[in-house]
């Protein structure tokens, strides 16, 4: 028997592009103690990345695939990563040897280190509910004799679209160097990729532009919306504002929801005009009759996928808004300056009401 553990030191998140590095170890468990203890002998191991991608048969049409022979056979000794799993693999790396010929003795491990590109090519990591895109690594090994045996670590992976490109591509030319900080100097030369993609999403994010936006209904003017940016990261919270001391329709409750939008393309859409597919990230509800101004906050969570689009399926996020107006004018209560006992208002039994929806707000 042989175990096989794989540690990723920087943890199971990616972005597209990104080095992944990887220690995988090879042991043979039993003890130099043992009677029944012998070394054991593997004839090779090599590790790949591989995109599974899988569809719900009843909401995506897929052109058919041919069929294909899913038993790895004893003697086979190529490695096919996604041999065994549900649906397709539409995205995989170059195998890459680990080694060859090994033999454990009872007690003994031996770590081998793996890194990779991932590739940029590739999908974003997503679980939706008509398509899926899951990331693996997987490592396989073979005994003299016997049967492939795969080992899978899946992982996420962070595709950054639309990033532009650094406003100053030349800085690091025409910066000034220290000559007493060269090794600082050279480091900050040699950034990896990572640092300067989380540098230009950092500064994609950051730019604040406010958006006003007049909401009304066929009554008249309800309310003023302002948000600040359009453009957000996850972990990231969604802030905006409601000033309903400029509507002429009173506003008794409102509610604004998360919503990621999941469209297939048409071309693979199971039925014609097939329905866009929408999940819930979060909701803020509130009740705001006689109330000047209103604010809420919505955190994005940090596993979700941010917007995408591949030939298969569309993914857009967006605010959808839920206002319940009133029909007609509702006097506020009236306090005079000087009254000494504390007055009690006593809200309308009955009020005539109207409710609308707005979802086309969009954000990335």
């Amino acid at each position: 028997m042989i175990e096989v553990v794989a540690s990723m030191a920087r943890g199971p998140v990616f972005l597209a592009g990104e080095l992944m590095e990887c220690l995988i170890m090879f042991t043979n468990p039993m003890s130099h103690l043992s009677t029944s203890a012998s070394s054991e002998m593997l004839a090779w191991a090599s590790a790949q990345i591989h995109c599974q991608f899988h569809a719900s048969e009843s909401r995506v049409a897929l052109p058919a695939q041919g069929s294909k022979q899913d038993v790895q056979a004893e003697s086979d000794t190529v490695l096919i990563p996604s041999r065994g799993e549900r649906g397709q693999c539409v995205l995989d790396t170059p195998p890459k040897i680990l080694f060859c010929d090994l033999r454990l003795d009872p007690g003994e491990s031996k770590t081998y280190s793996y890194s990779e590109v991932v590739p940029v090519d590739g999908p974003p990591s997503f679980r939706g509910q008509a398509v899926k895109y899951v990331y693996k690594l997987t490592i396989g090994c073979q005994r003299v004799n016997s049967p492939i045996k795969l080992l899978r670590v899946p992982f996420r992976v962070l595709v950054l679209q639309g990033m532009p490109e650094p406003p100053f591509p030349q800085d690091e030319e025409v910066s000034p160097i220290n000559p007493f900080l060269e090794e600082e100097e050279a480091s900050r030369r040699d950034a990896r990729p990572l640092e300067r993609a989380l540098d230009m999403l950092m500064v994609t994010t950051s730019r604040r532009c406010p958006h006003m936006f007049n909401i009304t209904n066929m009554r008249g003017k309800v309310a003023k919306f302002c948000i600040f940016k359009t453009v957000y990261r996850l972990g990231e919270d969604i802030i905006g504002t409601f000033n309903f001391s400029e509507g002429d329709i009173p506003c008794l409750q409102y509610s604004v929801s998360l919503q990621s939008e999941e469209e297939i393309q048409q071309q693979y859409q199971r039925r014609s005009g097939q329905a866009v597919s929408v999940t819930g990230h979060g909701r803020h509800m509130e009740s705001c009759l006689h109330t000047a101004s209103s604010h809420f906050s919505l955190p994005i969570p940090l596993n979700v996928t941010p917007g995408f689009s591949t030939d298969i399926v569309t993914l857009r996020w967006r605010l959808h808004f839920e206002f319940v107006t009133a029909r007609e004018p509702m006097e506020p209560p009236t306090v005079l300056q000087n009254q000494s006992e504390v007055t009690v208002w006593t809200g309308a039994e009955h009020v005539d009401v109207d409710t609308f929806s707005i979802d086309t707000f969009r954000i990335s």
